[in-house]
Parts: C-alpha cells; sequence; structure tokens
C-alpha cells in the first residue's frame, strides 16, 4: 500500500470511495470496463465528467428501452382499437339487418324488454342507421344516372 493513500484526509478517501462506487455501478449496467480514480486533483475533475458521462448513457439506454416499449405498446393498442371498430361495424350492420327482417310485433314485443336508457340510444342508432341508408340510396341513384 502506498504511503501517499495515508497522507489524504478521511474526506478524500470517502471521495475516492464514492467515485469507485459509482463507476463501478455504472459500468457494470452499461457493460463496460471499470474505470479507476487516482486520489489527485488533477484526475478528480475527470472521474467527475467520467461519472457524469456513465450516467447520461445509463439514462440513455434507460430511455431508449422506454421509447421501445410504449411504442410496442401503442402498436398493440392500435390493432386492438382496428380490431374493436371493425367487430362495431358488423355488429351495427347485422344489428341494421336483423331490424329490417323483423316484423312490427316481435319489435314491439323486443322493446318492451328494453330499459328506456336502451331505447334511447336504440333510437340514435336508427336515426344514424337511416341516415346511412338514405345516403347510400342517393349514391345508387347517383351513379345509376351516370
Amino acid at each position: 500500500m502506498s504511503t501517499e493513500m495515508f497522507a489524504k484526509t478521511p474526506m478524500e478517501v470517502a471521495v475516492y470511495q464514492l467515485h469507485n462506487f459509482s463507476i463501478s455501478f455504472f459500468s457494470s449496467l452499461l457493460g463496460g470496463d471499470v474505470v479507476s480514480v487516482k486520489l489527485d486533483n488533477s484526475a478528480s475533475g475527470a472521474s467527475v465528467v467520467a461519472i457524469d458521462n456513465k450516467i447520461e448513457q445509463a439514462m440513455d439506454l434507460v430511455k431508449n428501452h422506454l421509447m421501445y416499449a410504449v411504442r410496442e405498446e401503442v402498436e398493440i393498442l392500435k390493432e386492438q382499437i382496428k380490431e374493436l371498430a371493425e367487430k362495431n361495424n358488423q355488429l351495427e350492420r347485422e344489428n341494421y339487418l336483423l331490424k329490417n327482417l323483423a316484423s312490427p310485433e316481435q319489435l314491439e314485443k323486443f322493446q318492451s324488454r328494453i330499459p328506456a336508457d336502451a331505447l334511447l340510444d336504440n333510437q340514435s342508432v336508427q336515426a344514424t342507421a337511416e341516415h346511412q341508408q338514405q345516403q347510400q340510396s342517393c349514391s345508387r341513384a347517383a351513379g345509376s344516372a351516370v
């Protein structure tokens, strides 16, 4: 052991040990080699820069992993939204078709079982369906006229 180690104050030794720990910790995170830090004042500034660089690299690594995870989750959610929208459209078409095929007596019997708030939703859906049917009729008429 060198005699200059004993000449340092306890504070300098503690700083040296903290620097070594920080560099070792972040090096292990990044998979790099452990950089040794000297106790003299000229190396102290360089070690702080080295530690800052390692911290910045570790933060960049964490940020990249988080961004990747978020992008992946967004893609999954977009796909689920697309599937649900397709299923919703299919169910709306089926509902419209069933309403058109049902007799007035069947519709009355069915509507007597539905709560009042569902009837309000049903009326808005029916109005939307009628509006879509009118648009389709107009577009067919315009297409056959050409």
